[in-house]
């Protein structure tokens, strides 16, 4: 069903790209209505437009607060056209239809990035712009709503086709755009209230997020998938390489989010089905990949590698020596971006601007999610007691500290060995601890050879002696691991009795 569009009410924020849409709608000989400074740029560009005041008969309010809200409007904009009562009343109180809606909101979340003052804050809460959208939207078998720039070519090319007429494909499709434009737009401020309180968890949660692409499928080939941000895009620059799929990007975000816990400008993250198989933190950034790539290089091939620290053409050159699906770094050198594209399917991703933020963990199946707060947690000494007889000298304390950090992101049961601030053996993913401690020592055994002092790190308590003999049996000296258990005293005797250092974390680090 064709409607014809004879008059337009346009009340914007984002005042740009007007003219194009200005032109098209005077070349179809469509009536403009607008308030504010809308008006004022339209009068500008030089169109024709009668302000709203005068269309209404009514005066702006309490400093514009109160311009478009008036029942000429709104009765213009809802009235349903084939309603022979509506149309009664219309002709009874002298209002006129309108057909085309184009609006876009106050820029409510730049404000909230720009001031803390919370009556600036609230004075940018639209409360015109999403009414008028949703009437509009609502009476879409007789009205055209737009809600955003980003429509306007779309807008342009249908009036275009259609010689000044919209179909009733293209306003249902802007209508349902319409609704998730007021949707989001309410809950950014609903979630900004609720971070100002600090109600972290209030009786009706609100999730907003942006398409940031729509991804060829998921984790399978028969999954349709998507990935979607609380911000506008994802801080990652990709320089290079095949798009990336949905598994490409869980193990790019769960390589920064370990990349990010390392020190700043520090240390070599690689990746494997979410799980790191390789970590390094040594100063030496060629040496730091090296040592991450030796805890596993079995597991790295078709891995992906997070380098926190510009890469150089000296570790573009190794890095070209295996094959990885993604590469991340704080920058790339020219020559480095120049080895590392001649493999022309290679992602290259540029994570120079990417910073973990404090936002929530999702889980979700069904119709139900599980939302907790990150484990972010920033490990201090204070947050860790030397139990055992024997203690730890200042370098096994830090290789202890490190291998706990790395245990976090490993998959429960998880079981990380390192040495000289590196892993040289991970267990991850095991129903059962023991099991988890005779992978990282089987990996250690097949991969390195070191006589260097190791440690290990467990993300919860040994139930029982048997996980903790296993590693002192494979030349562990050092053991961190949270408190808990009711044997936490038989654990405590056997580390004293094979003079080996124990150290209880005060909390737990499960990642299931």
């Amino acid at each position: 069903m064709m409607k014809r569009i004879k008059s337009a009410l346009i009340s914007v924020s984002d005042k740009s790209n007007l003219k194009p849409l200005l032109k098209i709608l005077k070349k179809n000989k469509i009536r403009l209505i607008s308030s504010g400074g809308t008006y004022e740029a339209i009068k500008k560009l030089k169109f024709k437009c009668l302000e709203v005041s005068n269309f209404t008969g009514a005066n702006e309010i309490l400093g514009g607060r109160v311009k478009t809200l008036h029942p000429k409007i709104y009765a213009g904009i809802l009235n349903k056209r084939k309603n022979k009562a509506h149309t009664k009343e219309m002709k009874l109180e002298n209002f006129e239809n309108i057909d085309l809606v184009i609006v876009n909101f106050y820029e409510f979340k730049n404000v909230i990035r720009k001031t803390k003052n919370i009556d600036k804050i609230i004075e940018h809460i639209d409360i015109g712009g999403p009414t008028l959208v949703r009437a509009a939207a609502k009476n879409y078998n007789d009205v055209t709503v737009i809600s955003s720039t980003e429509q306007y070519s779309e807008l342009i090319n249908e009036l275009t086709i259609n010689k000044g007429y919209t179909s009733l494909k293209f306003r249902g499709k802007m209508s349902r755009l319409a609704f998730a434009e007021t949707a989001f737009y309410d809950s950014t401020i609903s979630n900004y209230f609720n971070e100002i309180t600090n109600t972290q968890f209030p009786k009706k949660k609100i999730i907003h997020a942006n398409l940031i692409e729509k991804l060829r499928y998921g984790e399978n080939a028969h999954q349709q998938s998507a990935i979607y941000s609380q911000k506008d895009n994802l801080d990652l620059i990709k320089l290079h390489g095949k798009t990336l799929s949905y598994n490409n990007y869980n193990d790019v975000l769960s390589a920064l989010s370990i990349t990010k816990s390392l020190p700043k400008n520090i240390g070599t993250v690689i990746i494997k089905h979410a799980n790191p198989c390789g970590v390094s933190i040594l100063k030496s950034k060629l040496i730091s990949y090296k040592s991450a790539l030796a805890c596993d290089p079995l597991s790295a091939f078709g891995g992906v590698v997070s380098c926190n620290f510009k890469i150089s053409k000296s570790i573009a050159l190794e890095l070209n020596k295996i094959f990885f699906e993604v590469i991340i770094g704080n920058g790339f050198d020219k020559s480095a971006i120049k080895i590392l594209k001649t493999k022309k399917n290679l992602r290259l991703i540029d994570a120079s601007n990417f910073s973990l933020n404090k936002s929530f963990k999702f889980n979700s199946i069904n119709a139900s999610v599980l939302i907790q707060s990150e484990d972010n947690k920033i490990f201090l000494k204070k947050d860790f007691k030397v139990v055992s007889k024997k203690k730890p000298s200042k370098l096994q304390f830090e290789n202890l500290i490190f291998a706990f950090n790395i245990c976090r992101f490993v998959k429960s049961n998880a079981i990380v060995l390192a040495s000289n601030k590196s892993t040289v053996g991970i267990g991850s993913g095991q129903p059962s601890r023991v099991d988890s401690c005779q992978i990282a020592i089987d990996k250690m055994s097949k991969f390195i050879n070191t006589e260097d002092d190791i440690v290990a790190a467990s993300d919860a308590f040994f139930p029982f002696v048997d996980g903790i003999e296993k590693l002192v049996q494979s030349g562990v000296s050092a053991v961190i691991q949270p408190a808990g258990s009711i044997r936490d005293k038989e654990i405590i005797k056997f580390a004293n009795s094979t003079d080996t250092i124990l150290v209880f974390s005060k909390t737990r680090h499960f990642r299931h």
